[in-house]
């Protein structure tokens, strides 16, 4: 009965129940976390930041097959344009209609500066170059500071202007209908949002004939471009559309946090997105999902964790929470690798080649 329905009206009724269920989840679950502390749900926040950034990534890495280790660059170009032009640091102070487009635009012709030198090249030359690329932003954002003050250096840009929409701020508490939203509860809610658009651009590329010529080019770029894809063109595609995604989730952190500095764009972040496509699932949107939203609450909650275990046990902190924090999460990832080789919840399309892989080495 339930098939003839999906066949009939479209989505079967037990889909449409579990699509309204996750909807009533993700709704109150900043009111449920908040329970346990503001920190947490600025934690699930931040989850929601990585897990743009892990989409974007997973458009170069995941469905193009191009290794990209300096990601973090976009993220930082799109944090920097937004305290740019809305904080007192140039006096600008422009609506986020304006900043969050020129964020995206400056982003993705970011990612084209990238692509275009590296288009011939793959594996460890590509990720070497992507890997230069970061480095050199950071350490421009660094030293932009003299002769004319751009970035204002490693002292960062602070007092930016919050994501507001007229006099509506998200920076702030308020009350609606009797219920009382903090400012990290409104921008849960305008990252959620954001993550669906993200994801329905991502599932909407993926299925397409873009989408198509980035698996081709992932799995043989000679036989894609005897078949007629026009590789350059495709390739540069793919660095902007993931750069585009990175500048809105930087955008947004810059907006949310109030102030950005170079710290914040390391090799570790480029490092540690690549390990949320990688550990969900290359290629696989909810398992790059999963990556990240794991990869972004397991440090936090292993530092609630540690240090209160040790009291427990020893009566006091022997060792150091962040070195056995890190400790448990390299191990996680080591055996993942070792176990779950294609990810935690890879694609049917990466299950299949890996289990032909072993087949033929047998």
């Amino acid at each position: 009965m339930t098939q003839t329905i999906s066949l009939k009206r479209g989505l079967p009724i037990k889909t449409l129940l579990g699509i309204a269920l996750v909807g009533v989840v993700l709704a109150v679950l900043p009111f449920v976390i908040g329970i346990a502390g503001q920190s947490w749900v600025r934690t699930l926040n931040f989850a929601l930041l990585y897990v743009m950034l892990a989409l974007g990534l997973n458009i170069v890495v995941g469905f193009a097959g191009l290794l990209d280790l300096g990601y973090i660059a976009f993220y930082a170009v799109g944090a920097y344009t937004w305290a740019l032009l809305a904080s007192p640091h140039f006096g600008l102070h422009l609506p986020f209609w304006a900043i969050l487009p020129i964020s995206i635009a400056i982003a993705g012709l970011f990612g084209v500066l990238l692509g275009a030198p590296t288009l011939k090249l793959r594996g460890d030359y590509l990720a070497i170059v992507t890997l230069g690329f970061g480095e050199i932003i950071r350490i421009f954002l660094t030293n932009l500071n003299a002769p004319i003050n751009i970035t204002n250096g490693p002292q960062g840009i602070n007092r930016i202007d919050p994501f507001k929409i007229g006099d509506f701020t998200f920076a702030r508490a308020e009350t609606f209908f009797g219920i009382r939203f903090t400012g990290p509860e409104k921008y849960y809610y305008l990252l959620l949002a954001i993550v669906l658009l993200i994801l329905l651009v991502c599932a909407r590329l993926q299925n397409s004939r873009i989408g198509r010529a980035w698996e081709a080019i992932r799995e043989d770029e000679i036989a894609a471009k005897a078949m007629g894809i026009n590789t350059r063109n495709v390739k540069l595609l793919a660095f902007a559309m993931g750069a585009s995604f990175g500048g809105a989730a930087g955008a947004m952190f810059a907006a949310m946090q109030g102030f950005v500095s170079p710290e914040s764009f390391s090799l570790t972040e480029s490092i540690s997105i690549l390990c949320m496509v990688v550990l969900g699932g290359m290629g696989h949107i909810p398992g790059v999902i999963l990556g990240a939203i794991l990869l972004a609450a397991m440090p936090e909650f292993l530092r609630a964790v540690v240090e209160p275990a040790q009291h427990m046990i020893f009566g006091a902190v022997i060792l150091d929470p962040e070195g056995i924090r890190m400790l448990m999460f390299g191990l996680a990832m080591v055996l993942v690798m070792l176990f779950r080789p294609a990810g935690l919840w890879p694609s049917a399309v990466r299950k299949r080649e890996l289990a032909r892989g072993k087949g033929a080495s047998a």
